[in-house]
């Protein structure tokens, strides 16, 4: 007979790990099972993680709030139609669509210094949640510097590259593309900042962008992101580039006292 003293999930020795990450570690067990909460928090994480791929993104109401804020914006689509091509083609969404092209050779009539794309990517989730309060910080210190912006242009099923085709179309050397990150199991709503130093279409790749990943709540900051950013802005106008050869040799000075104060893997 079994001591109802006992516990009836098995503690893992690592749970003290837990409180460092939100991986899923030290879950413990009932027999040879998964505890219960587990389970149910997988599929909690799952549901939320697929939410943030399939449910479309409200660009009408990011639209609305930019306008309040004062500003301007474009919203435009690229050549995958709807949510299922744009995940089985990768490639048209990269690509814009005849009306954005046409769109953007209208308004793109005025010098223009550096480019603001926002686009869904593979978190609606992430840009529902994260582009609006970074613009608020971005957007300002871009005109401080008295660069010449045009409109946000928010665009519909665009992959990172769909960036390089805006930028070509106003002529810019700065292109920064806002993007929902491929969700994970404790972050589907991450979201991403690349930068490209005079992108081009067809001539830009990955290794001429400069990435700025994991902005969300239990992520990066939106001031850390900014502070990151505003360094490879800064650097890539010296040395006239941006991917793999300009480096972010920005620090966290409050990681850095943490991780002189303890290391917890020797406590």
């Amino acid at each position: 007979m079994s001591n109802n003293n006992e516990p009836t999930i098995a503690q893992d020795p690592w749970l003290s790990l837990k409180q460092f990450t939100p991986a899923r570690i030290a879950l413990g067990r009932v027999g040879m099972s998964l505890p219960t909460r587990a389970c149910l928090d997988f599929q909690l994480a799952h549901a939320l993680a697929r939410d943030a791929v399939n449910i479309p993104l409200d660009f009408a109401g990011l639209e609305q709030r930019l306008k309040k804020e004062g500003y301007q914006t474009l919203t435009l689509q690229t050549q995958a139609e709807n949510q299922t091509i744009y995940l089985q083609r990768p490639d048209l969404g990269r690509l814009l669509s005849a009306s954005a092209a046409a769109c953007l050779r209208h308004n793109a009539h005025l010098p223009v210094d550096a480019v603001v794309v926002v686009a869904d990517g593979l978190s609606s989730t992430a840009i529902e949640h994260h582009a609006e309060p970074f613009l608020r910080l971005l957007l300002p210190e871009l005109q401080q510097r008295d660069y010449r912006l045009p409109p946000v242009c928010l665009i519909k099923h665009g992959r990172v590259a769909i960036g390089d085709a805006v930028a070509e179309h106003y002529s810019a050397k700065l292109c920064m593309v806002l993007i929902g990150e491929r969700p994970g199991l404790s972050s589907p709503d991450s979201m991403g900042i690349y930068f490209t130093y005079q992108a081009r279409s067809g001539i830009s790749t990955d290794a001429d962008r400069n990435c700025i990943s994991n902005i969300h709540n239990n992520g990066l900051s939106y001031q850390q992101a900014l502070k990151k950013l505003l360094f490879l802005v800064n650097e890539a106008e010296k040395l006239q580039l941006s991917g793999v050869n300009l480096k972010d040799e920005t620090t966290d000075a409050t990681a850095n006292v943490q991780q002189k104060q303890a290391n917890f893997l020797l406590d």
